[in-house]
């Protein structure tokens, strides 16, 4: 059934923004912090028996030097360089196997997979572990509320800045056109991809599918579900801490990300979705500097559009691209 706004509302539902004042020097502080490391980027060739794939076995220094994996696909038959897709994982959610995404280079685009630190251990297995220095704080089991009292120990900005340097990592292979990056990834990848958009200027094209990490005080007001129930069983455990756990997200709200990309976009939502309801998306779609489209899934739940929605997402980038 329907669990939010009527649709009607919902394109119409502009938010006032929450960021703090020092939201754009904070990000503009921690990406300087990140590339006062070497990228470092290594690509080792993998042979997984694919026959029409190349792949390789990707790492980059993400967060405070830490060692980021990621798989590259390419096609095998191209004519150099390749527009390229990086993809950001849903929650919970590691790299898996090259196996597991052979869409976009079936396509002819490259393919960039970033692993997501210290997940894939609820539904598809990773490799990075999440190694904070800064220490742990107690929180909900879950990432969502992992140093949430503390812009600076937050778990997100370790994965934000992650984000950004596999964009990087991705313009540096010879195969790969680095003005034709497209960003994307559903739920948590979703609102990763708005992250990123957000903070590097020449990403060319944005797709968030359902996206999560979107206006996270309305959400944790209107469903039980998790991830937002992590937020909730939180602050009603820690009930002083309250305005300072929403000042915290303020720093990673999708929200205030898309105010500030100009990249094309392409945002999907689910009518009857109760884990990222459709108006936490609005208000990011809403709110988006660029050109903008979004394709409306009415009858779904968090699975969206699945496959429909993919197809959606190559004609987008034929019809931006090529």
């Amino acid at each position: 059934m329907i669990i939010d706004l009527p649709l009607e509302e919902l394109e119409e539902y502009k938010p006032p923004r929450t960021e703090q004042s020092d939201f754009d020097v904070f990000w503009k502080e921690t990406l300087e912090e990140a590339r006062a490391f070497p990228l470092n980027p290594s690509f080792e060739s993998i042979d997984y028996g694919l026959r029409f794939i190349e792949t390789y076995d990707v790492s980059f220094s993400g967060f405070d030097n830490q060692l980021i994996r990621a798989w590259l696909l390419l096609p095998m038959e191209r004519e150099d360089p390749l527009p390229c897709v990086v993809e950001y994982i849903g929650y919970g959610g590691g790299r898996g196997f090259p196996v597991d995404w052979l869409f976009w280079s079936n396509f002819g685009f490259a393919n960039l997979i970033m692993d997501t630190r210290g997940q894939g251990s609820s539904w598809l297995v990773g490799d990075t572990p999440d190694r904070n220095t800064a220490g742990t704080s107690p929180h909900v089991p879950g990432f969502l509320t992992n140093g949430i009292t503390d812009p600076y120990n937050y778990y997100y900005r370790r994965l934000f800045t992650d984000a950004v340097r596999a964009v990087e990592t991705a313009r540096i292979h010879p195969a790969i056109d680095g003005e034709r990056i497209a960003v994307t990834g559903a739920s948590q990848g979703g609102g990763i991809s708005l992250a990123v958009a957000g903070l590097d200027e020449h990403i060319s094209v944005v797709m968030p599918d359902v996206p999560f990490l979107c206006h996270y005080k309305r959400a944790t007001e209107i469903t039980n579900e998790a991830p937002y129930s992590e937020i909730v069983a939180y602050c009603k455990t820690h009930r002083d801490k309250v305005d300072q756990v929403f000042e915290t997200l303020s720093y990673f709200d999708a929200v205030n990300f898309s105010a500030r990309s100009k990249a094309d976009a392409m945002f999907s939502v689910a009518l009857m979705d109760a884990i990222c309801p459709p108006s936490t998306i609005f208000a990011a779609y809403n709110h988006y500097a660029g050109k903008k489209s979004i394709k409306v899934w009415e009858y779904n739940n968090h699975e969206g559009g699945q496959s429909f929605q993919h197809l959606e997402q190559v004609k987008f980038l034929h019809k931006t691209w090529l």
